[in-house]
């Protein structure tokens, strides 16, 4: 990976005039921390959020996604999640004085509690929503690929979660409450998220960086083999009314594209093309009503930067319908996370 502790440095070799910047834009993915150097991703608060989001780029509001990030140890094991909610909780509440300018930085706030729970996730799901009052669901991640050499990011680490009875109830609970679901998960496990999906049909499930494409490590030679799986999986879920999609997180290594290698970044007329057949597949099948553009920021700030990002998406979008884009850039994400600005 080129960039590690600097990545600005790296990314400003590749400068763009923003495009369309009347566009409005609710940015519906991403994270916080402090630091995680050994993963290449250095500290993410609210002032390198800002630099990013107000860069050119018409940000009006934000949603967090969980990031296992700043837990409270001294709570019970399943109820530590709410530590972190809590801090992100400050940092919205900081964003909303205004005294950082107009955007509203995680105006809408996605948790995680363990649906390997049940039932007994009930209380902890209470916990977050007390909270904060911008609380709107969980994330569980359920990444899990047979191979080692595949990162396996999810925090409980075993096959089957999303077809197993626990996980379930603990979902029927969520659904109950009125919260969202993100399903982060690899490519070959879509076939399990239909069979989650059906069995919860007023759970909203928001599938994270268009179904979790793998074209690296032991699937570098397989890309082929794997696109046609992804399809296939795409085409099956998107029946599920649902289900939404998030188009992005194809920054990330594990994707396949050497884009974090680069010794110039990559600009946004090449990313757009790049993007464009898995993005163009998705909203085939999806439409653009359930779908919606993400930055995967910082984990995507490995590949390009934010003003990159932001022009590749309009540019890719700009055969679309004005209410199309509308929808994709802002509206959706405003309407499934209930944001408030």
């Amino acid at each position: 990976m080129v960039m590690k502790d600097n990545p600005n440095t790296w990314l400003e070799q590749t400068k763009e005039a923003i495009i369309e910047p009347e566009i409005t834009i609710c940015d519906p993915h991403h994270h916080f921390w402090d630091n995680r150097v050994e993963r290449g991703y250095p500290r993410y608060q609210l002032d390198e959020l800002l630099a990013d989001i107000t860069s050119g780029h018409n940000v009006k509001s934000t949603v967090f996604i969980e990031a296992r990030s700043m837990y409270a140890v001294d709570l019970p094991v399943e109820r530590r999640t709410v530590g972190e909610v809590e801090y992100v909780q400050g940092i919205a509440a900081a964003s909303a004085s205004g005294i950082y300018g107009e955007s509203r930085a995680a105006a809408s706030i996605i948790g995680h509690a363990n649906l390997n729970l049940g039932e007994k996730v009930r209380p902890v799901l209470e916990s977050l929503a007390s909270a904060s009052s911008r609380f709107r669901g969980i994330r569980h991640s359920v990444t899990w690929d047979p191979h080692p050499e595949v990162e396996n990011t999810a925090l409980h680490k075993y096959e089957g979660q999303l077809v197993s009875d626990k996980f379930q109830a603990g979902a029927r609970v969520l659904s109950e409450m009125g919260m969202t679901f993100e399903a982060w998960l690899y490519f070959h496990q879509l076939p399990q998220l239909l069979e989650f999906a059906k069995a919860l049909p007023y759970l909203t499930i928001i599938l994270n960086h268009i179904g979790g494409l793998v074209m690296d490590g032991p699937y570098a030679d397989k890309r082929d083999a794997v696109v046609e799986k992804w399809k296939d999986g795409i085409v099956r879920i998107s029946e599920c009314p649902n289900v939404v999609v998030k188009l992005g997180g194809i920054g990330m290594p594990r994707t396949g594209f050497d884009w974090h290698e680069r010794r110039v970044p990559i600009g946004s007329e090449e990313l757009a093309s790049s993007m464009a057949p898995y993005f163009n597949f998705c909203i085939d099948h999806f439409g653009a009503d359930r779908s919606m553009f993400e930055s995967n920021f910082p984990v995507d700030k490995v590949s390009y930067s934010y003003q990159v990002l932001y022009n590749a998406f309009k540019k890719f979008s700009k055969n679309f319908s004005s209410d199309e884009r509308s929808a994709m850039f802002h509206d959706n994400a405003i309407n499934i996370y209930k944001v408030r600005t």
